[in-house]
């Protein structure tokens, strides 16, 4: 089911309702999909110098809509659930826009939206759940390496022990949200509104 694109007065409302909080460890949803990585493009380096502020800096481009499809990911008993998960798009019309880069011609910010439906799969048993991650989102490219996402609708979340303001597991989570992933990959998930939905259970 096709989702919009958020508007620069919704995407202002996740920006400034509430402060920054946890996407897929996986790639997957607009962007992610994968429950181990989100699908990005690389980060700048961190110690490329500035010659000036961000916010001036900033090289504003206008390339349209292109594909940006995501790639079959498995991840190991223990990592995501307390068994092995292969995930796998079944239905993937994602697409991806630039929206600004750094000065060096790296990505700084990037939108994404389209269709993405994830069969995810307990390779122990063969129970699937094919996941409906058609959420969109600006994902916000930092110069350290972190990220900040913004996004609407349904989005593939996974996360290690530790590693977030969620417990370990792997979750669609659904409504208006942000999702600040610092450097080391630490996800901080905030729901502005919206619920999580643990597909660790639903395939145990």
């Amino acid at each position: 089911m096709r989702r919009t694109l958020l508007t620069p007065l919704a995407l202002a409302a996740v920006l400034l309702g509430t402060p920054p909080a946890s996407a897929a460890d996986t790639p997957g949803t607009p962007p992610a999909s994968p429950a181990n990585t989100p699908r990005t493009h690389p980060a700048s380096p961190a110690n490329t110098p500035r010659a000036q502020s961000d916010s001036t800096a900033t090289q504003p481009t206008v390339p349209g809509w292109e594909p940006a499809p995501s790639a079959p990911w498995d991840v190991g008993a223990g990592v995501r659930c307390d068994f092995p998960v292969h995930g796998e798009p079944v239905e993937d019309e994602v697409e991806q826009r630039v929206l600004s880069t750094h000065p060096d011609g790296s990505v700084r910010r990037v939108a994404y939206r389209g269709d993405l439906v994830v069969r995810v799969t307990n390779t122990a048993t063969g129970a699937s759940h094919d996941a409906d991650v058609s959420g969109s989102a600006v994902v916000e490219h930092r110069r350290d390496g972190s990220q900040f996402w913004a996004v609407r609708g349904p989005v593939l979340v996974g996360v290690g022990e530790g590693r977030g303001s969620l417990p370990r597991g792997l979750y669609v989570v659904d409504g208006v949200f942000t999702m600040d992933i610092a450097a080391d990959g630490f996800k901080d998930v905030r729901l502005v509104h919206g619920r999580t939905d643990d597909l660790c259970a639903r395939i145990d």
